[in-house]
């Protein structure tokens, strides 16, 4: 059962993720969940900068660096379902979040990163070295269905995981205008939206229950849950 709701700024959450950080041995890694459009991007670099405060404690690792690339894509005639869970590198994203929970924090781990303008990852786009928070996002963190990939193996790899929701509305909105700046016309935008981005946060819903927190932004905050 989840407690009671409350509103807490992005400074507040970055003080108690703080607090548990400092307890932990090496690496704390804080994964941020949630269905395509709810804004889980914004999140993590606002609380990676809140976290940081003129110093470089914390940096993010976007799941979308993971991405297969659009050539991998045809070849698979998968273009069209691209987001979904099977178009990414499952294996290759839970791997480099157990080689960044190992490595002692100094050593470099390279991590790629997604350009949106060429729709492509880019390999190697961050490098972390002696960040001792990384926040992980993506849609799929919180899956635990070995059919889908190796996507059950990153929430044992978590110190905690967040969940951030959204209304169906305002996720279809910010999805049909991600998919129009990069270049889709309005229908194909709307279609991608209907056909394959709002039925990935129907399976991403089915696993709010093994996050930590929920979370939904409201105003210059977010109402938060816990477990």
């Amino acid at each position: 059962m989840r407690g009671r709701a409350r509103k807490v700024s992005v400074a507040e959450l970055a003080a108690a993720v703080r607090e548990r950080a400092a307890g932990a041995g090496g690496r704390y890694l804080l994964g941020i969940a949630g269905p395509p459009g709810a804004g889980k991007s914004t999140l993590a670099h606002t609380l990676c900068a809140a976290l940081n405060d003129g110093d470089t404690l914390a940096g993010v690792a976007p799941m979308d660096g993971y991405h297969l690339s659009n050539a991998r894509l045809d070849e698979l005639g998968r273009r069209a379902g691209k987001g979904e869970p099977d178009t990414f590198d499952s294996a290759g994203f839970a791997g480099n979040l157990a080689r960044l929970r190992a490595a002692p924090v100094g050593e470099a781990v390279e991590w790629p990163t997604f350009d949106r303008a060429l729709d492509e990852p880019t390999p190697a786009g961050t490098v972390f070295t002696g960040e001792r928070i990384v926040i992980t996002e993506g849609n799929y963190l919180l899956m635990d269905d070995p059919v889908l990939g190796a996507w059950h193996r990153v929430r044992g790899l978590l110190d905690e995981c967040w969940y951030l929701d959204a209304e169906r509305e305002t996720l279809a909105t910010r999805l049909t205008r991600r998919h129009r700046d990069g270049g889709r016309s309005e229908a194909a935008a709307r279609e991608k939206v209907e056909l394959s981005d709002l039925r990935n946060a129907e399976l991403v819903a089915r696993t709010r229950g093994r996050a930590d927190l929920a979370l939904r932004a409201e105003g210059d905050g977010y109402v938060v849950s816990e477990s």
